[in-house]
């Protein structure tokens, strides 16, 4: 495959052992390419005042917060070709970042061939789906799966997930709430069932991507 001339990547994360990483693998694999790097979201938005091709973003940035900073990058820079480059689980996460702008979603894990497949499709096509976000993208549309999984949440689900997430414990979550502390262990059972999750840990996730 044919890649254009003086190809210019940002590399976005927050640990340089990543950046240098994909960084080595990118010059091997591509000729004439440039690498740029900025591990927090005010450095991000000072790189990008140089005119960039490829955008490598990691989720989890000091200074951003998001979906909110790819729907800021996009709509100053329409043109930029967006990948997110994250650890977070592509099957539930992608999506909402694709919807947000982004033009691709690839896992942290990925083999280096991957990486560079994704590159490479991304350039051409100006946009890259794994086969796990197509999958995704068909069971939602068979099923009727709301991209977001918190609108499987009640009102009253989500202020106590909220609750949960804060570090309140049953006790707490019953007193602020004004329900019965059975009550609260029955929303967390229910919310950890729709969510498909079993931790704290994960309903952080989710809420910090989802909740607007």
């Amino acid at each position: 495959m044919k890649i254009r001339k003086d190809l210019r990547i940002l590399l976005v994360d927050d640990h340089s052992v990543v950046r240098h990483g994909v960084s080595l693998l990118l010059k091997k694999a591509f000729e004439d390419v440039t690498i740029l790097h900025a591990d927090n979201f005010d450095e991000l938005l000072v790189q990008l005042n140089q005119k960039q091709d490829l955008l490598f973003l990691d989720i989890n940035l000091p200074g951003g917060n998001s979906t909110k900073m790819v729907e800021e990058i996009r709509s100053n820079y329409p043109d930029l070709l967006i990948m997110i480059f994250s650890a977070y689980d592509e099957a539930r996460y992608a999506l909402r970042y694709i919807h947000a702008g982004a033009d691709g979603f690839l896992n942290k894990y990925s083999k280096d061939e991957e990486i560079i497949k994704a590159v490479e499709l991304i350039l051409e096509n100006g946009k890259y789906i794994s086969d796990v976000v197509k999958e995704v993208i068909l069971e939602n549309a068979l099923l009727k799966n709301p991209i977001n999984p918190l609108e499987k949440l009640s009102d009253r689900e989500i202020e106590v997930a909220e609750l949960l997430v804060e570090g309140d414990g049953n006790l707490e979550i019953s007193n602020k709430l004004n329900i019965q502390m059975s009550t609260v262990s029955t929303f967390k059972t229910r919310i950890f069932d729709k969510l498909g999750i079993n931790n704290i840990v994960k309903l952080v996730e989710i809420l910090r991507v989802y909740k607007n």
